[in-house]
């Protein structure tokens, strides 16, 4: 028995031709702190590149807590998926070829 997982409206009403993705490979926040990072990811409301929460200082996390912006995606290389903190809901899309 397969289950399906529900998604919510942000999830699903994500725009995935029109991604927001990272033009630099470094987390904005510890790059002015001198601090390092586990992973990546990319607001998808205002695209601003903040560490995962695998990372020490959780900016992507800290950067919804403070602005309400719940979707993210992975901006590491061959990752494919997009997150919800509001609604701890995820996805993976279809990368478009421009």
């Amino acid at each position: 028995m397969k289950f399906r997982t529900k998604i919510c409206d942000h999830l699903e009403n994500l725009d995935t031709q029109n991604i927001k993705k990272s033009t630099s490979y470094e987390c904005a926040q510890c790059i002015k702190t001198g601090d390092s990072w586990v992973h990546l990811r990319t607001c998808q409301e205002c695209g601003v590149t903040l560490c995962c929460d695998s990372s020490p200082n959780k900016h992507a996390n800290k950067h919804f807590t403070d602005y309400n912006h719940p979707v993210i995606i992975s901006a590491e290389p061959n990752e494919s998926w997009a997150w919800c903190y509001e609604h701890k809901s995820f996805i993976e899309y279809k990368v478009h070829k421009s």
